[in-house]
């Protein structure tokens, strides 16, 4: 199918407030995300879609940029991804963007001494729909399975220590973790940072130690751990608290080749489900809408 023309990109010279320490091109609006909606059969001009962009970068010089819809996932997505990291792994608490205004929020304080053993976010711009969900269905032959409308998760690998989530980073998926909670796909793709120097050269997740990889299988099985205050309170001389455990389950582990298609159908589910913003936005404020 044929791309939009190169004016669709946003080019150094005409966006100009990149972050720092971001290359340009991992800013940069993927044509793969302005191809046509197949659903209602339609398509962005060229004009109407430098209008669009134009305004679009107008607001980002203006306002935060929304980390799931304002940022783009990456041209060279799916080999290389932009992350938005919630999580690093000194936080007992579980953030996550508050989908209405983009802003980090605290979710829940971890109960248990669990902390995430990697920096933890997702990839912008993908969805968890029907096309992840096909593909779990068929990986593990459950037929009831749904997509669980989120953004697509990501662990990434890294040498280096960091503070706090709410930035980016480009990182490279060698696989994933196939996360099954409550009968919904929930699929984490596992991704080294790029340029690391003790990571960034793992191409695989077969590469990895395996008690890296059983690392992050714990903490998803019990990262849901809830405490069931009062189960034991009848027993004298026994603590009133019991665990248990949310339906949460990995139903499996995949490669590189694995990870790609799974970010390659988020991107397309989101497309599905939130086609042109950007024009949307426009037609906004010419009053079109």
């Amino acid at each position: 199918m044929p791309e939009h023309p190169a004016s669709w990109r946003v080019t150094a010279e005409t966006r100009g407030h990149e972050a720092p320490g971001l290359p340009v091109s991992a800013l940069r609006y993927s044509v793969r995300h302005g191809r046509r909606d197949d659903r209602e059969n339609r398509r962005v001009s060229s004009e109407g879609g430098r209008d669009a962009e134009r305004v679009w970068e107008l607001l980002g010089r203006l306002f935060k940029t929304h980390p799931w819809h304002g940022v783009p996932a990456g041209e060279d997505a799916p080999e290389v991804v932009t992350v938005y990291v919630e999580i690093v792994p000194s936080d007992a608490v579980k953030y996550e963007v508050d989908k209405v205004t983009g802003h980090l929020k605290v979710d829940r304080p971890q109960k248990f001494s669990n902390v995430c053993p990697s920096l933890y976010g997702f990839i912008p711009q993908t969805f968890s729909g029907e096309q992840v969900a096909a593909l779990a269905r068929r990986r593990t032959g459950r037929e009831a399975l749904s997509g669980d409308g989120d953004p697509i998760d990501v662990c990434v690998l890294s040498e280096r220590s960091f503070s706090h989530g709410d930035f980016l980073l480009r990182a490279q998926p060698i696989g994933g973790l196939r996360v099954i909670d409550d009968d919904q796909a929930d699929d984490k793709i596992v991704a080294v940072l790029e340029g690391d120097l003790t990571f960034g050269k793992i191409e695989d997740l077969g590469e990895l130690p395996r008690p890296v990889v059983e690392r992050l299988e714990h903490y998803f099985l019990t990262y849901k751990l809830a405490i069931d205050a009062g189960a034991l309170a009848g027993r004298r001389g026994v603590a009133p608290v019991a665990a248990r455990q949310a339906e949460v389950e990995v139903a499996g582990v995949y490669g590189r080749d694995e990870a790609r298609e799974v970010v390659e159908r988020g991107l397309a589910d989101y497309r599905e489900r939130f086609p042109d913003l950007k024009e949307q936005i426009l037609a906004a404020l010419r009053g079109t809408a």
